[in-house]
């Protein structure tokens, strides 16, 4: 390095006079240029005597004058780096009828800050709702605290990445139903641009036993609304009142098939392949949401409904739990028809948001 150069050993520089020092440094600046500029930068840096030191900033001053100057210093980075928001911690609740769950999603960015994105999604539509901001530790813990004591459905925190993946997921059903998500969600979509929907749960081959017993999973205060669409099946809830108030005389038993016939007609018609397969998805998701609210009994039910529906050689209209919801959407459209209902608070097809219905009128 200087030492390298003739006449620029820094020991040596040190002991000429001011003059013989000018002259010097001076001669080896004409002589090599901008070559010069690495030594020349590194006495006036790191020089232990000053006179070199300011000898050579004169000598670099010089060569600056005449167009020969090192290329300007990277700027200094800052102490604390500004960083891409990241995911750090999320939540999901159950699966409502509809096939819709709330999420929350917690990222960090620069210098530690901290926003929570809550969302609606639904398996059919895409992101419903859209809301968020900047939030603290305490007033996250106060909301989760509320949350979990007014909410219905379960509410467990989950990876952030496949909370993430859950939302890439519902963008994509909007890509391919040529919808948009509501004009609330614009200011959270660039975070999830590079990820990928989440792998699907993985199933088992199913279990005869716990498939026989999938219908006790209705039983549950958090199931109590899934059913199929009883707008769906008014027709049928009428042919079945009226066979049960026919004045015929006929046996117990054909009233038992006939009741048993028109069943097995509304599962094959609402639960065709694409239908069953979201239902085998909201199955096994909220199997992974049983497991994460410790409770093993009703995620391996739920395991089990979901591998016995999506078996290849599944038979809905023997399904238990597809049964189930079957029979409940019958008696719910039977309630309408009588007018004890208001069809309103039954309907199981999610509302679009008010960006998506304006797109599609």
């Amino acid at each position: 390095m200087t030492d390298a150069e003739p006449g620029l050993d820094a020991s040596r520089l040190a002991t000429l006079s001011a003059d013989a020092l000018d002259d010097v440094l001076r001669a080896f600046a004409d002589a090599h240029g901008a070559a010069a500029l690495p030594a020349l930068g590194e006495l006036a840096a790191d020089a232990d005597v000053r006179s070199v030191r300011r000898g050579a900033k004169r000598a670099l001053y010089r060569l600056a004058q005449r167009g020969v100057a090192a290329p300007p210093a990277p700027p200094a980075r800052p102490i604390v780096e500004r960083r891409a928001e990241r995911a750090v911690r999320a939540w999901v609740s159950g699966i409502d009828g509809s096939g819709s769950r709330a999420a929350w999603i917690l990222f960090e960015g620069a210098y530690g800050t901290t926003t929570l994105c809550s969302l609606i999604l639904n398996d059919t539509v895409g992101v419903l709702d859209a809301a968020g901001g900047r939030i603290t530790k305490k007033r996250l813990d106060a909301e989760l605290a509320a949350l979990r004591a007014s909410q219905k459905l379960p509410w467990v925190e989950i990876e952030p990445a496949r909370a993430v993946g859950l939302v890439v997921e519902a963008l994509g059903l909007h890509r391919a139903r040529g919808t948009a998500p509501p004009e609330a969600f614009a200011r959270w979509e660039p975070l999830f641009a590079a990820a990928a929907p989440p792998p699907a749960p993985v199933l088992a081959a199913p279990e005869p036993a716990l498939v026989e017993r999938a219908a006790e999973l209705l039983e549950l205060p958090e199931l109590a609304g899934w059913f199929l669409d009883p707008e769906s099946v008014q027709g049928d809830a009428v042919e079945r009142e009226a066979a049960r108030q026919s004045r015929l005389v006929v046996s117990d038993q054909i009233k038992t098939e006939r009741e048993e016939a028109i069943l097995a007609h509304v599962v094959e018609r609402e639960l065709g392949p694409d239908a069953r397969a979201r239902w085998v998805r909201r199955l096994a998701e909220m199997a992974l949401v049983f497991d994460a609210a410790g409770r093993p009994e009703s995620a391996a039910l739920a395991r089990a409904a979901a591998a016995g529906l999506a078996a290849p050689d599944a038979a809905p209209a023997r399904h238990p739990l597809a049964r189930g919801l079957a029979r409940r959407a019958l008696d719910l459209a039977t309630e309408v028809a009588a007018g004890r209902i208001p069809a309103a608070d039954v309907r199981r097809t999610p509302t679009p948001s008010r960006d998506e219905r304006s797109q599609s009128e």
